[in-house]
């Protein structure tokens, strides 16, 4: 039996008892009906006196009241970078304004490190009180679904959709790692994630034009651009090295997703990175080595160097 069969077993049970997302919440069209309001002078005073606050340093920690307290210094934390990094026009620009029981939703366009996209920020107003709840880069417009009976939803685009299986998908993934490590050792744990031998036949089966090394690395470039949506070049590939550089939301999301650093250290999250590809490039044939940029985050960037084993058939 594999160690990653092995590990289900343990885990199943476990998983079984676990949430299905990240976090429990509600789903459905009740909670979607929150249609964009006129913005009234309460809402604008409550989004007024929130920047005043940002560009005088930050709202005050008893102004922030996060979904969970476990979430209270990673906000802290991107409002800080928000911050040094604000365009403040923008910020003086009104909001769209959502209204949800005890909730407002401000949902506004916003530019940092060049980049422009829409961020919601929420606020729980309590009499002339509010506070800082949580904040969004993610919105999917449900309230905008159309008449009942529909078989249709408003989408996101696919960056959006790529950011979303792949935080889903890693939120389990880091779960599972740490009940591993604990009932079985870090070792075990790195094991479990091992699928060389599996990924190897799907690319020399799939892809079985070229010869087989050569189809794994074709293959991993297809498999990281299209169905992972990772910015993948395939810079060199000839009968002795292969060379890959690709940015991943694998290790975006360390850096955009609050619970991963709190779940797991950086250094066992790419150790898991690593565990996974130099396996795969085994099975290929390859050995493998791992550079990394660093430009604005950690691994912003990993450039994979494939070389031909020694003893791998000519």
């Amino acid at each position: 039996m594999s160690v990653r069969s092995l590990a289900i077993a343990v885990v199943i049970i476990a998983l079984l008892f676990a949430s299905c997302g990240d976090r429990p919440g509600k789903t459905g069209p009740a909670d979607a009906e929150a249609p964009a309001a006129p913005a009234s002078a309460a809402d604008l005073a409550v989004w007024k006196e929130f920047v005043s606050a940002m560009k005088a340093g930050g709202p005050a920690s008893e102004r922030v009241n996060p979904y969970y307290e476990d979430l209270r210094q990673p906000i802290l934390g991107f409002l800080k970078e928000m911050r040094e990094k604000a365009t403040w026009a923008e910020w003086d620009r009104t909001p769209q304004v959502f209204h949800v029981e005890k909730h407002v939703h401000f949902l506004i366009t916003l530019t940092f490190d060049g980049r422009t996209a829409e961020y919601g920020f929420t606020f729980l107003v309590e009499g002339a009180a509010w506070f800082f709840r949580h904040l969004e880069a993610i919105s999917i417009r449900l309230d905008l679904t159309g008449p009942l009976p529909t078989s249709t939803f408003p989408d996101v685009d696919e960056e959006t959709k790529a950011h979303i299986r792949e935080e889903t998908l890693w939120s389990r993934e880091i779960r599972i790692f740490n009940l591993l490590a604990g009932l079985k050792g870090k070792d075990f744990a790195f094991d479990f994630f091992k699928d060389g031998d599996g990924y190897f036949l799907a690319a020399k089966t799939w892809v079985p034009f070229v010869e087989p090394r050569k189809a794994f690395v074709l293959y991993a470039c297809w498999e990281q651009a299209n169905l992972k949506g990772n910015t993948v070049t395939l810079e060199k590939l000839d009968d002795g090295e292969a060379l890959v550089k690709m940015s991943t939301y694998y290790f975006g999301l360390y850096k955009a997703s609050a619970h991963l650093a709190q779940q797991i250290a950086f250094e066992d999250y790419a150790r898991i990175f690593e565990a996974i590809w130099k396996d795969r490039a085994r099975a290929a044939g390859w050995s493998l080595e791992i550079e990394y940029g660093n430009e604005g985050f950690r691994a912003s960037t990993c450039r994979l160097r494939f070389k031909k084993a020694s003893g791998a058939p000519a």
